[in-house]
């Protein structure tokens, strides 16, 4: 999955080719505000309000799914406008950059997906204080996403999890302390190569989050399958309520085994990602493309 941004400058006007719009960025609909603000933002760091530009964006990454679809493209976005500007650009700049997008679209973002999807490894985050690269050695295991087909509601997740913590702390907190612990193992687990036990730890994962209540019957049953059908684990992505699940596999072979079976029960859309492929030099979360 991957967002392209190509900026042609050899045309006149300032227009956007996205799979929501497409026509003059100032007739833009509200619910692309956050786009329009930050290319507004980036025409002023440049000094080049009059610039006639068409910016086209091809987007592979379902919104609204816990994919980090709206930061994938925000990343995207400040990056085909410095390469056109060939000015050099800090990863705190970009996400200083591509925050202002994410700050209109979800409101008080964590920026976790800004985090993520504009590096080239996995990252560690904590809020406000931590974001960096850690030690990343798997290159056998294959993961498999799978789309619900139900778009993920963040605001009804966090609201629910906030209720449970007031309402049934002793139920609810052990559950979420659990799942930093699980997060920490899993960090050891990617710089040791130890898939079986990622595995055991997104399975480990998946039960706390349906214990909360952000899991729903379909993703749970997606879960259920993909483990029937050879995966080592598999989780809810995102912040759950629908959105995607996410599946390791042992190697291709059991990848496109999970992945039938996870059509074939109604998932919407499925993916295959092999690490042993996947280029962290460049990614494929932003191609950007400048004429």
């Amino acid at each position: 999955m991957d967002v392209q941004t190509r900026l042609t400058t050899s045309t006149t006007g300032q227009t956007i080719d996205c799979r929501y719009f497409d026509g003059p960025i100032n007739e833009m609909a509200d619910n692309l505000k956050g786009i329009r603000l930050l290319i507004t933002k980036l025409l002023a760091v440049f000094h080049a309000q009059d610039l006639n530009f068409h910016l086209k964006i091809t987007s592979k990454v379902p919104a609204e799914r816990g994919m980090g679809s709206s930061a994938a493209t925000a990343v995207a976005i400040v990056r085909v406008f410095f390469n056109l500007f060939e000015t050099p650009l800090t990863r705190a700049r970009l996400l200083s950059l591509a925050n202002i997008e994410e700050q209109i679209t979800h409101g008080n973002p964590s920026g976790l997906d800004t985090a993520t999807a504009s590096s080239d490894a996995p990252i560690w985050f904590i809020r406000n204080q931590v974001n960096e690269q850690i030690d990343f050695n798997l290159s056998t295991p294959t993961l498999v996403i799978a789309d619900s087909g139900i778009k993920g509601k963040t605001s009804e997740a966090v609201s629910l999890v906030r209720t449970n913590l007031t309402d049934m702390p002793e139920d609810a907190r052990p559950l979420i302390d659990q799942l930093g612990q699980i997060a920490k193992s899993a960090r050891n687990a990617l710089a040791t190569s130890d898939e079986v036990l990622l595995g055991q730890l997104m399975n480990q994962s998946q039960t706390n989050l349906a214990k909360l209540g952000v899991s729903t019957a379909t993703l749970d049953r997606f879960c259920a399958i993909a483990s029937q059908n050879g995966a080592l684990g598999a989780k809810l992505t995102g912040s759950g309520l629908g959105g995607c699940m996410i599946s390791i596999a042992k190697n291709q072979v059991d990848a496109q085994r999970i992945a039938t079976a996870l059509r074939t029960a109604g998932a919407t859309q499925t993916w295959i990602q092999s690490f042993a492929n996947y280029d962290y030099s460049t990614g494929e979360t932003h191609d950007n493309l400048v004429k």
